[in-house]
């Protein structure tokens, strides 16, 4: 079969030969290869030019963000600049770009020589150079400068050694230079830059290891060249960067502004601009996590992205570049880029110290973007240039840069990994590091809580506040403000003037300054006034409305010390508490929850706005079993004996026998705790220590004293437990009684009685002879159940126990029980001091067969809501109880016609038991007068007791106090049982 070319024959066609159809072949290949090059180069030039354009972009508008337009057009304009540089350059033949390296090189070393001389300085370094407004940083020229010279000498067809000796000689000035400036940053980028080159132009490993080998030798004597700051950054970096107060501060900064960002940024964030005062660099150094501040972490992906691009296209244009110098060139600009943006972000993240590299494109700075873009400039130069290029043009495969795509991967590697790490930064310790930027951004000052009322049962008032209100100023946020002033000093009624002289002496950070007390309704008008940097907190200071009338059961407020801290876990210093009586006893429903105004300070902590306000939690009212009238009542008939009697002291109690609810408590002398203040009145309260009498002590639960008679009961109450003596049984008495060599008297001479006799006219002589039969281990025992002797657990701090003693207690403290002291003790005396509360308990316990808790508190709550009962100990039942019948018969007898007669007038039958008590501690030895009653006799409501130290016969002169009482207390009855309803309490 013929060929098929044979018919181009028959017509007269030249043959063409195998050669040159297949070099016409190759042809038409080489044009369609270099058709697909060109494609692919306007490719690249949109793909890096847009990459570019992004990140400039990004940068403006975290310029724009943080810094204004003006900032930000300024950064833009040095963009433009250097995308004409782009585009010249890209249209360059590559020698005339060699060339101007070496200009630049030369130009290089002259001006950071002159940056020596005459640079612009901060933090002890001198980096740029200042024409007028004008500033530069020739280190930025420098790189450009570099990379041209060293590509040029490396691609060389010199000796190994020699192009290798070259380009550290022409790498050390630039690099030494810089060192000097000092920008230890810069030089070590040029010298990551002279390295790069040296592995990318395949020089000998013969000539690395050694250079690499000096290099990490030398490297530690760099750190006598470091500045402090750049100490400090390493530290911080070394330190975790855990303390914002120390050399980690940037660090700590970055990482609160990158949790803060979120998705879409706080650019809108009305106090932005406050908080990149708290990010130090945001225009540089920490320009990324700026970026991710205002514009949220999608802007920062951008960034990321962009820069990966870049490096790529770079990396791709060093495999197609014409010459080696070419190729060195783009692949020496991929690893600059690509290491620049990994110390960069590293730095911002924490995990590489922070170098005061800045991000390249974004980070703010017109000589490193202008450069940037003019290297890319070249770079595009050489990617064109390399597509244009002929296919015998192609370099051998042996001429294009080492490891520059495992560079570019290793990079992007470390750029993905970088951002992963902040995005977890902010997913997994977001809350945290954002808690930390709110707080060191805030200072607070507490707004006092109002404190609750201490009532009365029916809700009058014993301790109250002033209803005035403290206004307070925020110095810096007037001072400057003189219409702000105007309005302030109209408010308060005082002159402009004196206004400011007052804003004026007061120091910048200071938080609060009070400016004026003022009632409630005109303090609530200048809290709503237009006027910023106000506002009002209840003033802390407390009144007593009835003065001394319950002055040491109430207490008084004042400012908090170390036992009450420990007291109450989380108090916090310089607050005010309950110090004594009922208002330490219920400080924590009295105190309620202090508030805070929250002012927003700059890193100097300067106060710049008013921040939010967290109102305070008013404290809950105390609500007392105490009733006003018959409080007012049994102290005035109390005062009126102590005066008859010129008694130095005394105390009354009026309680529910049942409950344990007291009902009136007087002590006399008393002091009015207004004198707390605050202001203190140190005079007042001075008076009040010294006077005699112990007016600061609580003398129903504070002050004790031998029983006397009174004690019989509980002489009794055991004989009635152990039947030692018949309670019928006659026993002989008299006017005294001899035991051994010594004779105690009767207070009277009496004849034979039983028990109930001898209760009713207290017969000293059948309770000598009662006791001694009984023994003092049995009176102990007894009496310890009638709670002698300890604490009657009424709600009142400082309670006294008083001393009950028995022969092994007496032992205990050094000293003898004698026969004599079982004796004394049948009447009261002895080793054994009492309060008129735990009398008062005991006489209720008798006379009701339970032993019942005294206390005030009744109930808490808020005005307009229903009241909660406070929990009580409930009373105990008496294991006896059935046996005291004769006891109380005594009690009975005692008012029917004994010792305690001055009750016969009560409206209902009482019982009751007088006390003659001789007493050390008595003025003039004269003795203490005691009566304890209950009324009505067969279902008792009230036990009233009454001490009058050194007051004489006990009846005589106690007896009116405990008449007036009972007398008021059933002519008032329903008024006073009758309180507010309360609340069901939950189980």
């Amino acid at each position: 079969m013929p060929p098929l070319c044979a018919p181009w024959r028959a017509v007269g066609m030249p043959t063409l030969s195998v050669e040159r159809s297949n070099e016409a072949h190759r042809i038409g290949q080489s044009l369609d290869v270099e058709h697909e090059r060109s494609v692919r180069a306007g490719l690249f030039d949109a793909l890096a030019v847009g990459a570019v354009i992004l990140m400039a972009g990004l940068g403006a508008l975290n310029l724009y963000a943080s810094s204004g337009s003006v900032t930000a057009e300024h950064q833009l304009l040095a963009v433009g600049a250097g995308l004409l540089l782009l585009a010249s350059l890209r249209q360059m033949p590559l020698g005339w770009i060699v060339a101007l390296g070496r200009l630049g090189y030369a130009v290089s070393v002259m001006l950071l020589a002159a940056v020596l001389a005459v640079g612009v300085g901060a933090n002890g370094a001198h980096r740029w150079l200042a024409i007028g407004s004008w500033t530069f940083q020739p280190s930025e020229l420098a790189k450009m400068a570099l990379l041209i010279v060293l590509a040029e000498v490396l691609g060389s067809n010199r000796t190994p050694w020699r192009r290798t000796a070259i380009a550290l000689g022409l790498a050390a000035p630039l690099v030494g230079l810089t060192v000097l400036q000092p920008d230890l940053s810069t030089a070590a980028l040029l010298s990551a830059l002279c390295v790069a080159l040296l592995i990318s132009a395949r020089s000998p490993a013969r000539l690395l290891f050694p250079l690499l080998a000096a290099a990490v030798i030398i490297a530690p004597l760099g750190v006598e060249l470091l500045r402090p700051y750049q100490l400090a950054r390493i530290q911080g970096f070394v330190s975790g960067a855990q303390s914002p107060a120390g050399s980690g501060w940037a660090i700590h900064q970055a990482h609160i502004a990158l949790a803060s960002g979120g998705l879409f940024g706080r650019a809108g964030h009305p106090l932005r601009h406050l908080l990149l005062q708290y990010l130090p660099a945001h225009q540089t150094d920490l320009a990324f996590v700026s970026l991710v501040e205002q514009w949220g972490l999608i802007a920062g992906g951008l960034a990321l992205i962009a820069v990966v691009v870049i490096i790529w296209r770079v990396a791709l244009a060093a495999r197609s570049a014409r010459s080696r110098a070419a190729a060195l060139i783009s692949a020496g600009f991929a690893i600059l880029l690509g290491i620049e943006t990994v110390a960069s972000l590293g730095g911002n993240l924490g995990v590489l110290p922070l170098a005061g590299i800045p991000f390249p494109f974004l980070s703010s700075g017109g000589t490193a973007a202008a450069v940037h873009l003019a290297v890319l400039g070249v770079v595009l130069q050489a990617r064109r240039d390399g597509a244009r290029r002929r296919l015998w043009a192609v370099p051998a495969r042996h001429r294009r840069p080492r490891l520059v795509s495992l560079s570019a991967v290793g990079l992007t590697g470390l750029l993905v990994t970088l951002g992963v790490y902040g995005w977890r930064l902010q997913d997994v310790n977001g809350a945290t590091w954002r808690l930390a930027g709110a707080v060191e951004m805030k200072r607070c000052v507490n707004v006092n809580a109002q404190r609750g009322l201490i009532t009365d049962r029916h809700d009058t008032p014993l301790a109250a506040n002033t209803g005035l209100e403290d206004v307070y100023a925020v110095p810096a946020l007037i001072r400057t403000d003189t219409v702000a002033q105007s309005h302030l000093a109209a408010a308060l009624g005082t002159s402009p003037a004196q206004l400011h002289q007052l804003l004026a002496g007061t120091p910048a950070t200071q938080l609060a300054l009070r400016v004026a007390e003022l009632p409630q309704p005109a303090a609530d008008r200048v809290a709503q006034s237009a006027v910023r940097g106000l506002f009002v907190t209840p003033a802390p200071r407390r009144v007593y409305p009835s003065g001394p009338l319950l002055g040491p059961a109430l207490g008084f407020v004042g400012v908090s010390t170390p036992a009450d801290q420990r007291r109450w876990a989380g108090l916090p210093p310089g607050e005010l508490v309950g110090r004594t009586g009922l208002e330490e006893m219920y400080d924590p429903i009295l105190r309620g929850v202090d508030g805070q105004q929250c002012v927003y300070v700059n890193p100097a902590g300067v106060p710049v706005a008013m921040a939010a306000r967290r109102d305070a939690v008013p404290g809950a009212n105390v609500r007392l079993s105490i009733d006003l009238g018959l409080q007012q009542a049994l102290t005035a008939s109390l005062g009126s004996a102590m005066a008859v009697a010129h008694g130095d002291l005394g105390g009354a109690v009026v309680m529910d026998p049942h409950s344990g609810e007291v009902l009136a408590m007087a002590s006399l002398p008393s002091f009015d705790n207004s004198a707390y203040g605050p202001p203190l009145d140190s005079a007042a309260l001075s008076q009040a220590q010294h006077a005699p009498g112990n007016p600061m002590l609580e003398h129903v639960t504070q002050v004790v004293a031998p029983p006397g008679s009174t004690f019989k009961l509980v002489v009794a109450s055991t004989d009635m437990v152990y039947r030692v003596v018949r309670p019928e049984q006659v026993v002989p008495t008299g006017a005294t009684f001899t035991l051994g060599d010594h004779t105690f008297n009767n207070w009277k001479p009496l004849g034979p009685m039983n028990l109930i006799d001898s209760i009713a006219w207290s017969n000293d002589v059948y309770f000598y002879k009662l006791a001694l039969a009984l023994g003092p281990d049995r009176i102990y025992q007894i009496g310890s159940d009638l709670g002698v002797g300890r604490p009657t657990g009424i709600d009142l701090p400082g309670e006294s126990a008083g001393y009950f003693g028995s022969p092994t207690s007496v032992r205990r403290i050094g000293a003898k029980w004698y026969p004599a002291s079982t004796v004394i003790l049948g009447i009261g005396q002895g080793y054994l001091d009492v309060t008129p509360l735990q009398n008062a308990r005991w006489t209720a316990a008798v006379a009701t067969g339970v032993l019942a808790v005294p206390h005030l508190g009744l109930a808490y709550g808020r005005a307009a809501e229903p009241y909660l009962s406070l929990p009580q100990p409930a009373a105990s039942p008496l294991p006896f109880a059935a046996a005291l019948g004769p006891v109380r018969a005594g009690m009975r007898q005692a008012v029917v016609g004994g010792t305690s007669s001055i009750l016969g007038n009560l409206p209902v039958p009482a019982a009751a038991k007088s006390g003659t008590a001789q007493d050390p501690a008595s003025v003039g030895g004269a003795s203490d007068a005691w009566l304890s009653a209950v009324a009505p006799f067969d279902n008792p409501e009230i036990e009233v007791t009454s001490l009058v130290r050194s007051g004489g016969f006990g009846a005589e002169t106690s007896g009116p106090v405990v008449d007036q009482a009972m007398q008021y207390f059933f002519a008032h009855r329903a008024q006073i049982v009758a309180t507010a309803p309360l609340a069901a309490r939950q189980p």
